[in-house]
């Protein structure tokens, strides 16, 4: 538990850490309130699904969508470049000069990673629901739906699965870095392989639906079949069922993770 603290404070002073949460937070008010500013009442079906995004309760549903979906690119970059860190500042190095494992070392950096991409998500959905509740009142819509019972109770479910789903992705991110031993390298890989998923939708549906990213979106609802998620570029993806989704979420999620324990207690320890 010393390491895993450590890691955490040692997080909570990265100037990645704020600057992503920044970004995160100040794209989703600004995306929110602008559509809210441009919903003008009028029926056309522009301005119809402009008020549907700030309309309680179903916000809250979007907000998370938008979270698992544009955070785990986020995410993916967070992860990349925590990993990379590690091998590039020498902090691994030390770690095991010190007589640590480095499995355990490596491990235990990554649950830092995964509690503050949960501290994360908490403080984007707050920023969300109050930029949502600014655009409603913009866009002359009733906020009589925030405190709707069912959605509420249903909530920490989905702020559950939000959570899961996204430190998946940023799985991928921290496993890829490691793999390539630079921040750089790992960044750049994570982003290709977050846009080359949303790009092989439009050719390959059926095999994109069980990709780590199409994987993480369709975990997020709660309704057993029919749904489908983004897959970029203009293209849709049938999803999986929520609960299948969330299996193969874990299944990616404690794969990247084997191949980052492996690789670090394997690979020559360099800088």
């Amino acid at each position: 538990m010393r390491l895993f603290f450590s890691g955490f404070r040692k997080l909570t002073r990265r100037p990645a850490s704020w600057v992503t949460l920044g970004l995160l937070v100040g794209l989703l008010a600004l995306i929110i309130v602008a559509v809210g500013a441009t919903a003008n009442g009028a029926n056309t079906a522009r301005d119809a699904a402009a008020r549907n995004l700030v309309t309680f309760p179903g916000a809250y549903g979007r907000i998370l969508e938008f979270i698992t979906g544009l955070g785990g690119l986020f995410a993916v970059i967070y992860g990349a470049a925590i990993a990379g860190s590690e091998w590039g500042w020498g902090t691994l190095k030390s770690a095991v000069a010190r007589g640590e494992s480095r499995v355990r070392y490596m491990l235990l950096s990554f649950a830092s990673v995964a509690v503050m991409i949960g501290v994360g998500i908490v403080i984007t959905f707050v920023v969300g629901v109050v930029a949502a509740i600014v655009g409603a009142h913009l866009a002359n819509v009733s906020t009589s739906g925030l405190g709707d019972s069912p959605t509420l109770t249903d909530l920490p479910e989905r702020l559950a699965r939000s959570w899961f789903a996204v430190v998946e992705e940023g799985a991928l991110g921290f496993t890829i870095a490691t793999l390539a031993r630079s921040q750089l390298a790992g960044i750049g890989a994570g982003i290709a392989f977050y846009f080359g998923e949303s790009f092989a939708s439009i050719f390959l549906p059926d095999i994109v639906k069980y990709m780590p990213f199409s994987v993480a979106n369709a975990a997020l609802t709660t309704t057993s079949s029919g749904a489908t998620t983004s897959g970029g570029f203009g293209g849709a993806v049938s999803a999986l069922p929520a609960d299948q989704a969330l299996v193969l979420v874990g299944v990616w999620l404690v794969g990247a993770l084997i191949v980052t324990a492996l690789f670090s207690d394997r690979a020559e320890i360099t800088g």
